[in-house]
């Protein structure tokens, strides 16, 4: 089992050895993996997010949906609660203005804010992850608790929770904790890890 701070600390500098070149190819390699895949083929609400700190760039797989005709979304931080993330639609080229944590957003008041229950598909980041697409965030809990109402459900449909990553991010075993949501998969540049079957 990993220290989490550590790992992150570890997994993060890895990440951020790679080169321009490598950091371009993944990417290019995972938006193929997923745009190619039936999830993605099926899905008409997708929320992605802007890579930072050597996280694979979404913006292949954002230009294709979008021309596609797909609605794009990003997350932004709900105003009422400042812990748990809503999305606002997004097209290429809308202007974005930094929330506190510096991190751009779209427009409140020209895109208002959905729930994550109202998407197809949620892209996600991540700093590490297992063969069981258990997932090791940044540490904030944005993530899950957006998603604990998922938790609550028998059957689950929608939203489809994918994460993002480099093959470098993967480690033997993560340790789960009780408010970890579980990915439905995992894309990187080599292979699209599924623990169960999605349907």
């Amino acid at each position: 089992m990993h220290n989490p701070k550590q790992l992150r600390q570890q997994i993060r500098a890895q990440r951020q050895a790679l080169s321009a070149q490598q950091q371009k190819l993944h990417s290019q390699d995972a938006a193929k993996l997923l745009t190619n895949s039936t999830l993605f083929l099926r899905s008409q609400r997708i929320a992605f997010y802007l890579c930072a700190d050597g996280e694979i760039d979404l913006s292949p797989i954002l230009d294709r949906a979008h021309k596609m005709g797909k609605a794009c979304f990003l997350p932004v931080i709900h105003k009422g609660s400042q812990t748990t993330l809503w999305f606002c639609q997004y097209q290429p080229g809308d202007k974005l203005t930094p929330n506190h944590f510096g991190i751009n957003e779209p427009n409140h008041q020209r895109n208002p804010p959905i729930k994550p229950w109202g998407l197809d598909l949620i892209l996600m980041p991540l700093v590490a992850f297992d063969a069981k697409c258990n997932r090791l965030g940044m540490g904030g809990g944005y993530y899950d608790r957006t998603l604990n109402f998922l938790r609550r459900r028998n059957h689950w449909r929608s939203p489809h929770l994918i994460g993002m990553a480099h093959e470098c991010q993967k480690v033997d075993q993560l340790t789960v904790q009780d408010w970890d949501i579980p990915l439905q998969g995992v894309i990187t540049e080599c292979s699209f890890y599924k623990p169960r079957k999605i349907s």
